[in-house]
């Protein structure tokens, strides 16, 4: 619970865009699923998410605030593919489609960013870039 509430606050003093990038992210994929919780899709979501939150906070238990975190969002590559094969099952001019395309560009964006961090860790960028003064 300590490493949770350490993590949090590490993500509270990110940059105000950087918090409201994250704010977005977890809305799309813990929030609103709870909306359609009673689909397939609305459910992979949100378990993904939770796993990648929780393989994050064990990067940073270990290491602190660093690139390799983006490594969390691993689950997101085939969850982005598996979500592209349901569009043409869903209506695109419904709440339920415009949320799983939301969640397409989101988290393909994130993933993005995610790769880049990873790549910049391998590289040598290793010290936590974020850290509490406390």
């Amino acid at each position: 619970m300590k490493v949770m509430m350490s993590f949090i606050k590490t993500m509270l003093i990110m940059p105000i865009q950087w918090q409201i990038w994250l704010g977005i992210l977890v809305t799309a994929n813990i929030i609103v699923p709870i909306y359609f919780i009673h689909t397939l899709e609305a459910q992979v979501v949100m378990v993904t998410a939770i796993v990648g939150l929780v393989i994050m906070a064990v990067i940073f238990s270990m290491k602190g605030f660093v690139r390799l975190m983006g490594i969390g969002h691993i689950g997101w590559l085939p969850l982005v593919f598996w979500l592209g094969t349901k569009l043409e099952h869903v209506s695109a001019d419904s709440t339920f489609g415009y949320w799983i395309i939301a969640v397409i560009v989101m988290d393909s964006l994130s993933l993005i960013i995610d790769t880049m961090d990873v790549f910049r860790y391998i590289k040598g960028e290793r010290q936590p870039f974020l850290a509490l003064n406390t």
